[in-house]
C-alpha cells in the first residue's frame, strides 16, 4: 500500500481541491454523531465531480479506502473511516438549478437541506425530507442514510424524493442512474435477473421505513420500474459517490397547523398514531414524559403525546374531534410552532442527559416497526431495558412505527461493553418479531450491520455482498459499513479517552452539529458565532470538542496540553457560552477553553494580553487607588498599550474619573445610613470591575432604579470583590480561584440577593465560580444569590410601576444572559416600560478581552455584522439603544458610532 506522503503528494498533483493529511484535519474527522471512532489517513475536499473522479483514481491505485462525509451527522459510524475522507460539503455544495414547473431541483452532495428549502419557498415548493438535523445536513448524506423526518408520513423518504444521481465509483468511473438500467454497473442487471425469486421473496414485509441493508434492492425489480437511482439510496457511501442529484420537490402547505394530542402514557399515544393517518397529517411525531421533562407545563395534560400537523386549522379540528386523547390543543401561531418544534427537534440531544445529569448514548437510534406494532413494542421495548437495568427516553415518528432512543451505556469498562452487545442482539430479535428493521431512518453503520442476518437471512446478505461487489469490486468504498461489518462493539470511541472528569466532559458532546448552522436564525441561538463566520469546522463546538477528544487520546494530536492544533481552533472561540444553553447536550466550550489555557500555560510566559486584559480588575483598581484615571486615560491616547489588537487602536475604553464604590461611600444611605423613606428588602448591588472602573452610571441609575422600587440598596465596599471572569476567560484559574476565596472571605453573608448588572459577571457568579470552588459551601449560597438587574424587581418588587419610556428599542442582548442567565425577565420589564421591538440576538463579537486581542479584529466584526449592527443601522432615528453588557456597549460605540445604555439607565432617565 502507498505510504501516506506518496498518497498526499499524488493527490495534490492530480487535484485542485485542498489536501490536508494534518493532525487537526484528521482529528476533526475521526467521529460522526456514533458512539465510534476511526482515524483517517487525510481528508480531501474536492472542487467538483472531476475532482472526486481523480480523488477516486488515486485512491484505488494505492490500495486507500475512501469514505464520502456530509454534514457528519450520521449516528451509526458510517461517516467514519481508515482511508481518505472525502469532504463534500467545503466546495460541492451548489445548488444546481430549480425548476419550479417540473417542481425537481438539481443539487450537489454538500449542499445543506434548509438551503435547498430556502431557495425554493418563494416558488411554494420544499423538500419532502426532513430530519431533526436540516439545518446542518447535506443532501449527500441524506440519500446516503435514505433519511426520512418528520414530514415522511405525507412525502416519504429521500429515496421516494429523488429520481436522478450522478455517482462515480472508487477508480473513478462515472455513472448517470435513474429509472432503468442505463448507466448502471456492469453486471447488475444479470445479478438482479439471476436472483429474482430471493428479491420478491426474501425480503421482509415492506413498510415505509424498512431502511436497513441494502432494503431498496426490490426497487430493482421490474414490476417496480427498475429504479436504479432509488436502490441506490441508503448505501452509506459503500457503492460510490453522489456527484450531483435531480430531486423531486413537493408543494408546501401554505398555513399548517399544529394539533397536539396528550395521552395517558407512551403506549396509548403510540397506539393512537396509527388511527390518525386516514385524517392526511403531515406529521404524527410522538414523546413521553421523561423526554419532555419540564416543557410539559406548555403542553396539554397527559403523560404523553402526539404532535400532528396538519394543512389547515380546519383539518386539525377535524382530527381533534376524532381523536380519543385526554387533552389537547391547537397551535396556529407560527412562532408557537416554532417553540414547541423547538422541543421535538433538539431531542436529539436532550434525551442524551439522564434525568440524573449522566449521559446516554445512540447505538439503538432509530429501529422501526410497522404501525399497527408499535404499542406493544413500545411495552415490550421497555421490559427488555428494566431487564437490562438501562434507562432510555423513547420518542420519533410515532405515524410511522419508527422510534428514536438514546440508552445509558457503559461503553468503557468490558462488563458494560458486553452488556451493550448482549442487548443490541437480543433487541433485533425484538424488532425482528415485530416485523421491524432494525434501521428505519439513518442507517446502519457499524453500529446494527453486524445484525443484519437477523433481519434478513443469509441468502439476502449474500446477495448484498455481491450488490457492493457489482457497484465496486476492489471495496474501497467505506468498508466495515453493512456489507461484511466490523462488529458494533469495535472502535468505540471513549475506548481511548483517559478516566478523568475532563475527558467525560469533553465526551459529552455526540456530534448532532447544532453549532453548525450558519443561520444566525431569531435570536434563539447564539452558538456558535465563529462557525458562523469562518465556516471551518475546527471553530464550531464540535469541532473544538474532537480536537480535545484527540488530544486527550494522544494517538494523532501527541503533544497534549502543549497542542498547537488545540491551541489554534480555541483562539477564535469566543467564550461566548452560546453552547451551554443552545447545544442539545450543554458542552460548555468557554469552561473547556479555559481548562485548556490553564494547562497549555502552565509554567510557561503567557502572552501579554492575558497580564494585560485578563488582569484587567488589578490594573483598574491600581489606577483608581492611586487617582490616576485622568492621567491613564490621556496616555493612553497617545501610546498604544501593549497586548491589545492594533485595529482596535491599541487602547481600552477611557477609565471613570470617580469609582462606583467612591461616589456610593458619598451618598445617604451608605455606610449604615438611614436609606430613602419607604425602602424595605435589602438587596447587595455588586460593584463588577466594569460598573465600577469603566461605567459607574449604569451602578449609579441602578441605586436610583432600585430605591424607586421600594429596595433598600447595600454596596460592598470594605475590601476587593471580584467574579474573576477575566482570570477564568484567560484560563489563569489558580488566581481566580485565589480572588474567588477573597471575595468570598470578604462578602460574608449577603443579606438577600446580590444584584449584578454586568451580565458577564452575573454569569460567572453563577455559574463559573460553584464549578472553581465545588467544596465551599458559601460559593454555592452566593450563585443561588446572584439576580441579575430585572429578576430582582420582577421577584423582589412585583407591584413596582415602571417609568413609561414608550420608545422603540435595539440593541444586543448579552450571549452570557443567553446563556447562562436568561432574558424573560428583561423582556417583560421592557415592555411594561413601553419599550418595544426586540434586541439583537447572537454575539456582538467583542467578548470581553476577545476582541481586543491580537488577529481577532476580523472575526469580531464579522460576528457584529450578523445581526448586532443591521439592526442599528435599520434602527428608527428615535429608538434608545440598549445592551446591558459592557463588552456590547463597547462594540456599538466603537462599530456603530452610537451611544448604548444600561437597561437601569433607561429606567432612571424616566424617573
Amino acid at each position: 500500500m502507498t505510504s501516506p506522503g506518496e498518497l498526499e503528494r499524488t493527490l495534490r498533483e492530480n487535484l485542485r481541491g485542498e489536501i490536508d493529511f494534518g493532525a487537526a484535519a484528521r482529528a476533526l474527522t475521526t467521529m460522526d454523531a456514533s458512539n465510534y471512532r476511526r482515524v483517517p489517513v487525510g481528508v480531501v475536499a474536492p472542487r467538483d465531480a472531476d475532482d472526486v473522479a481523480a480523488a477516486l483514481t488515486v485512491c484505488a491505485e494505492a490500495g486507500v479506502p475512501v469514505v464520502p462525509r456530509g454534514g457528519g451527522t450520521s449516528i451509526a459510524g458510517q461517516a467514519t473511516g481508515v482511508g481518505v475522507v472525502l469532504d463534500l460539503t467545503r466546495h460541492m455544495n451548489t445548488l444546481v438549478s430549480v425548476d419550479p414547473a417540473a417542481r425537481t431541483a438539481v443539487v450537489q452532495p454538500g449542499l445543506v437541506l434548509d438551503r435547498l428549502r430556502d431557495a425554493v419557498r418563494p416558488y411554494g415548493l420544499t423538500f419532502g425530507p426532513d430530519p431533526s438535523t436540516h439545518s446542518r445536513c447535506t443532501l449527500g448524506g441524506m440519500i446516503g442514510n435514505n433519511a426520512c423526518g418528520a414530514h415522511s408520513v405525507a412525502w416519504g423518504t429521500t429515496a421516494d424524493n429523488v429520481t436522478e444521481l450522478a455517482v462515480t465509483a472508487y477508480g473513478g468511473t462515472a455513472h448517470r442512474i435513474a429509472t432503468g438500467w442505463d448507466g448502471a454497473p456492469a453486471g447488475l442487471r444479470e445479478l438482479v435477473t439471476a436472483h429474482l425469486g430471493l428479491l420478491r421473496t426474501g425480503m421482509p414485509p415492506g413498510f415505509s421505513r424498512r431502511i436497513s441493508g441494502y432494503g431498496g434492492l426490490d426497487a430493482l425489480l421490474p414490476e417496480h420500474g427498475v429504479r436504479v437511482a432509488r436502490a441506490f439510496c441508503g448505501s452509506e457511501g459503500t457503492l460510490g459517490v453522489v456527484t450531483e442529484a435531480v430531486v423531486r420537490l413537493v408543494e408546501a402547505p401554505r398555513a399548517p397547523v399544529l394539533a397536539v394530542l396528550g395521552y395517558a402514557d407512551e403506549s396509548a399515544a403510540a397506539e393512537a398514531a396509527a388511527g390518525l393517518l386516514p385524517h392526511g397529517p403531515l406529521t404524527v411525531e410522538g414523546m413521553a414524559q421523561d423526554l419532555v421533562g419540564d416543557t410539559a407545563a406548555r403542553l396539554p395534560r397527559g403523560g404523553a403525546w402526539l404532535f400532528v400537523e396538519m394543512p389547515d386549522e380546519g383539518a386539525a379540528r377535524a382530527l381533534l374531534r376524532a381523536a380519543d386523547a385526554v387533552d389537547s390543543t391547537v397551535v396556529t401561531d407560527p412562532a408557537g410552532q416554532r417553540a414547541l418544534w423547538r422541543i421535538r427537534e433538539d431531542a436529539a440531544g436532550t434525551a442524551t442527559r439522564m434525568p440524573d445529569g449522566s449521559m446516554a448514548w445512540p447505538g439503538w437510534e432509530d429501529c422501526a416497526v410497522p404501525p399497527a406494532r408499535l404499542g406493544a413494542y413500545l411495552r415490550e421495548f421497555r421490559a427488555l431495558l428494566a431487564a437490562h437495568g438501562l434507562r432510555g427516553s423513547p420518542y420519533g415518528h410515532f405515524g410511522e412505527g419508527c422510534v428514536h432512543v438514546r440508552i445509558d451505556f457503559d461503553l468503557v469498562t468490558a462488563p458494560g461493553i458486553a452488556r451493550f452487545r448482549t442487548f443490541s442482539e437480543e433487541l433485533a430479535d425484538l424488532v425482528v418479531a415485530h416485523g421491524g428493521s432494525l434501521s428505519g431512518e439513518h442507517g446502519d453503520g457499524q453500529a446494527r450491520a453486524e445484525l443484519l442476518p437477523k433481519m434478513y437471512g443469509p441468502d439476502m446478505i449474500r446477495l448484498f455482498g455481491a450488490y457492493k461487489d457489482v457497484w465496486d469490486p476492489a471495496g474501497g468504498m467505506n468498508p466495515g459499513t453493512l456489507v461484511r461489518p466490523a462488529r458494533l462493539d469495535e472502535n468505540l470511541r471513549f475506548a481511548v479517552l483517559p478516566a478523568t472528569p475532563f475527558a467525560e466532559e469533553v465526551a459529552r458532546c455526540v456530534g448532532v452539529a447544532k453549532c453548525r448552522t450558519t443561520d444566525p436564525g431569531d435570536g434563539a441561538s447564539v452558538m456558535c458565532p465563529s462557525y458562523r463566520v469562518t465556516g471551518e469546522e475546527r471553530h464550531s463546538t464540535r469541532g473544538r470538542a474532537r480536537l480535545l477528544h484527540e488530544m486527550l487520546a494522544g494517538e494523532i494530536v501527541t503533544d497534549g496540553w502543549r497542542s498547537a492544533e488545540v491551541a489554534e481552533a480555541l483562539d477564535l472561540c469566543l467564550a461566548c457560552k452560546g453552547c451551554r444553553s443552545d447545544c442539545p447536550v450543554g458542552v460548555d466550550m468557554a469552561a473547556y477553553k479555559a481548562e485548556f489555557l490553564h494547562h497549555h500555560w502552565a509554567g510557561r510566559i503567557r502572552p501579554l494580553s492575558h497580564y494585560t486584559l485578563g488582569g484587567l480588575p488589578d490594573w483598574l483598581r491600581l489606577i483608581a487607588r492611586l487617582r490616576a484615571a485622568g492621567a491613564v486615560n490621556a496616555l493612553a491616547r497617545r501610546v498604544r498599550v501593549p497586548g491589545l489588537d492594533r485595529e482596535r487602536g491599541g487602547r481600552l475604553p477611557d477609565l471613570a474619573r470617580e469609582p462606583f464604590t467612591r461616589w456610593w461611600g458619598r451618598q445617604p444611605g451608605s455606610a449604615g445610613r438611614p436609606g430613602a423613606e419607604g425602602e424595605s428588602g435589602a438587596v447587595t448591588l455588586w460593584p463588577d470591575t466594569f460598573t465600577q472602573y469603566l461605567n459607574p452610571a449604569a451602578g449609579r441609575a441602578a441605586t436610583q432604579v432600585l430605591r424607586a422600587a421600594g429596595l433598600s440598596v447595600e454596596v460592598p465596599t470594605a475590601g476587593r470583590v471580584c467574579c474573576a471572569l477575566t482570570y477564568v476567560s484567560t484560563g489563569r484559574l489558580d488566581r481566580a480561584r485565589t480572588v474567588l476565596r477573597r471575595t468570598l472571605d470578604t462578602l460574608g453573608e449577603p443579606a438577600g440577593p446580590v444584584v449584578v448588572l454586568e451580565p458577564s459577571c452575573a454569569a460567572a457568579l453563577r455559574a463559573d465560580l460553584p464549578a472553581l470552588l465545588p467544596d465551599d459551601p458559601r460559593a454555592a449560597r452566593l450563585a443561588r444569590a446572584v439576580r441579575t438587574f430585572a429578576e430582582t424587581l420582577e421577584q423582589y418588587a412585583p407591584a413596582w410601576r415602571p417609568p413609561r419610556l414608550d420608545r422603540e428599542v435595539v440593541g444586543q442582548t448579552h450571549c452570557h444572559q443567553h446563556a447562562v442567565l436568561g432574558d424573560g425577565p428583561d423582556r417583560r420589564l421592557r415592555e411594561r416600560a413601553g419599550l418595544t421591538g426586540e434586541l439583537s440576538g447572537g454575539c456582538c463579537g467583542l467578548a470581553g478581552n476577545f476582541g481586543f486581542e491580537p488577529g481577532h479584529h476580523e472575526v469580531s466584526v464579522a460576528c457584529a455584522e450578523e445581526q448586532l449592527l443591521p439592526s442599528l443601522r435599520a434602527a428608527p432615528r428615535n429608538a434608545v439603544i440598549q445592551a446591558d453588557g459592557f463588552s456590547c456597549r463597547t462594540q456599538i460605540a466603537q462599530l456603530g458610532g452610537v451611544r448604548a445604555r444600561h437597561l437601569a439607565e433607561l429606567l432612571a432617565e424616566g424617573l
